[in-house]
């Protein structure tokens, strides 16, 4: 059987505090904070934000999150959904283009029994896919990974993103916003 060793998950499980910089949320504080790059946060819209996650599964990892602090899904208004949803789209489309995947696995965890780190804000995980990936399991077979550093991913999918159309770059270390 073929092994994927992957010891910086540890680092994850293992940490005291989760966030050490965050006082509530790190969902809430982190689009206020000044370096968009460092930071991981892609882009923006009126009423969401898309974070490359810090320990994907696979390239591109990213989370659509909206900025209402809940984890009731039910209770984002109908502009928070429709902006959270159009954000969604151009999130798909921007990896698209950046990455060129197979597929996508695309899915909220809802509350602390579904498995998700952070129960309190929701968020929407989009996870590109290709034919032979790691998946979201120990794989217990033959195995493909497929390795980028999130510094190369963020390039590439900041430069997706400020191709599309109302993109607006403010600058290279800025997320690229949409009206």
């Amino acid at each position: 059987m073929d092994q994927v060793f992957a010891p910086w998950r540890m680092d994850w499980i293992r940490r005291e505090k989760k966030n050490p910089d965050v006082e509530d949320c790190v969902f809430c504080e982190l689009p206020e904070w000044d370096d968009d790059r460092e930071n991981l946060l892609v882009a923006r819209s009126d009423h969401a934000f898309v974070l490359l996650n810090n320990y994907p599964y696979n390239p591109g990892h990213v989370m659509v999150i909206p900025r209402e602090h809940t984890g009731d899904y039910g209770d984002l208004t109908d502009e928070q959904l429709l902006d959270h949803a159009r954000l969604k789209q151009r999130t798909f489309a921007a990896l698209e283009v950046a990455l060129e995947p197979d597929g996508f696995n695309a899915g909220l965890n809802l509350g602390e029994g579904a498995g998700g780190s952070i129960g309190d804000h929701l968020h929407t995980h989009v996870v590109p896919r290709w034919h032979g990936d790691t998946n979201f399991m120990p794989v217990l077979s033959d195995t493909t990974v497929i390795v980028e550093a999130l510094e190369e991913t963020y390039d590439h999918l900041h430069e997706a993103f400020a191709e599309q159309d109302g993109a607006v770059v403010p600058d290279e270390e800025s997320a690229v916003v949409f009206d």
